[in-house]
């Protein structure tokens, strides 16, 4: 897998995905910091706030901010969107109220949403293989897991020798030395292609049309909500299962998340070589199976298992968790690879990217919502629900082809025609 990394231009994006990922997870420790100075026992509600923000703009902004740029050289387009998160970051330490955290996470947050899809979008025009792109996305999703374990250690690690407004400017860092990699990168030079000439509603919405026209994508509609089910139960509520219902100490918080994170880097490392002997369609749609089943899984401990047997249980169930998502996460730019051209696709990579968090919008609220109002047990069936429809319909979306006179079933192939608009004489 690490043989990817002798390719010198992904050698350096990747270096700069890594460092901007650490600046991102001290981010995430300093703004919780802040927010309780600044609002004391009602810090849940400024941070819930500012999550929600960060969601809707990268759900309602992403293809807008594609649409202006995707025209544009990848090159100047990553600097720029690195070097205002910069400034974002830098105008945290200054802060004094809570509604000046909402503005600055949602500019900081509208420059992600032009970064990330145009950074995924370029790594298939840099690794032409197959083998070589399947290694990279393992090395992404390992970078992701590692990121949400190493991060909380070094800003423990920072914050006993300083105060918290200094993890900021390690925010300020991880975003300078990504633009300066992608500076320092010689980026492919991407045709340009005339089927995506149109108006900017329809460049805003050709990632979204694509994605209705392909099976697979679809398919991939439907998988984003399985992960998003696990994902907001296991980062809105292990707190609340580790200290509220098995009575667990504080430090057995990161050890839950850990399992979660593991179980992600498990198959995160396996997935080229399972991919290559299975397929997308096996891999992904057996993740679909598996998150269901263990959420229902954490329902059941919910109501039955006592405090000494829920918690070996519960690390079980998050490695599970963990694991299932990665199935789906780690091979799901493949389909986006193949379901379109070197010009439509980072409309392609970024409907992805606000479709996919689109999702957090409804699983997050059932997660906290429900699970203060009605209990744990009634929140992780209604995510099991929600996961069981997503796979429901990722299956029904995603059909296996049965050949004529055989009785072979295998994957069907991605449609690769594009939607076009007419120009307007």
């Amino acid at each position: 897998m690490l043989s990817v990394l002798r390719n010198q231009t992904y050698r350096m994006l990747f270096l700069a995905q890594v460092v901007a990922l650490m600046g991102t997870g001290l981010l995430t420790v300093a703004l919780g910091l802040l927010a309780f100075d600044l609002a004391g026992s009602y810090a849940g509600a400024v941070l819930g706030t500012a999550l929600t923000i960060k969601m809707l703009a990268y759900v309602a902004l992403a293809p807008v901010i594609n649409a202006l740029v995707a025209r544009l050289p990848k090159k100047p387009v990553l600097i720029a969107a690195d070097l205002f998160r910069a400034a974002m970051a830098l105008c945290l330490p200054f802060i004094t109220e809570a509604w000046q955290i909402y503005v600055v996470i949602f500019l900081l947050q509208s420059a992600s949403a032009t970064f990330t899809p145009a950074f995924q979008s370029l790594i298939p025009t840099v690794l032409k293989t197959e083998r070589d792109f399947t290694h990279a996305l393992s090395l992404s999703r390992l970078a992701y897991d590692m990121e949400a374990l190493v991060s909380p250690a070094v800003a423990a690690l920072l914050l006993s020798a300083v105060s918290y407004n200094n993890l900021f400017l390690g925010t300020l860092f991880g975003f300078l030395f990504s633009a300066s990699m992608v500076a320092a990168t010689v980026l492919p030079k991407i045709a340009a292609d005339t089927g995506t000439a149109g108006s900017l509603w329809h460049r805003t919405t050709l990632g979204a049309r694509i994605f209705w026209t392909n099976q697979r994508l679809r398919s991939l509609l439907s998988l984003n909500l399985v992960v998003a089910a696990p994902t907001a139960l296991v980062l809105v509520n292990s707190v609340v299962y580790v200290r509220e219902v098995l009575h667990r100490p504080e430090t057995d918080l990161a050890l839950a998340l850990a399992c979660f994170g593991i179980g992600s880097m498990m198959v995160a490392i396996t997935a080229p070589r399972v991919l290559e002997r299975f397929g997308d369609r096996t891999v992904m749609l057996t993740g679909a199976a598996m998150i269901p089943a263990a959420l229902a899984g954490v329902t059941a401990v919910t109501a039955l298992a006592g405090p000494e047997a829920g918690w070996w249980w519960l690390l079980g169930l998050w490695f599970l968790l963990g694991a299932g998502n990665s199935t789906i996460l780690t091979p799901s730019a493949r389909l986006l690879r193949d379901a379109s051209t070197e010009a439509t696709r980072p409309y392609v990579f970024s409907a992805q990217f606000s479709l996919s968090h689109a999702c957090y919008l409804l699983a997050y609220p059932l997660a906290g919502w429900l699970g203060a109002v009605t209990g744990l047990g009634w929140a992780a069936a209604a995510l099991t629900i929600l996961a069981i429809l997503g796979s429901a319909g990722a299956y029904l979306s995603w059909p296996r082809q049965v050949l004529a006179g055989t009785g072979e079933t295998v994957e069907k192939e991605p449609s690769v025609e594009q939607p076009t608009e007419q120009p307007v004489p």
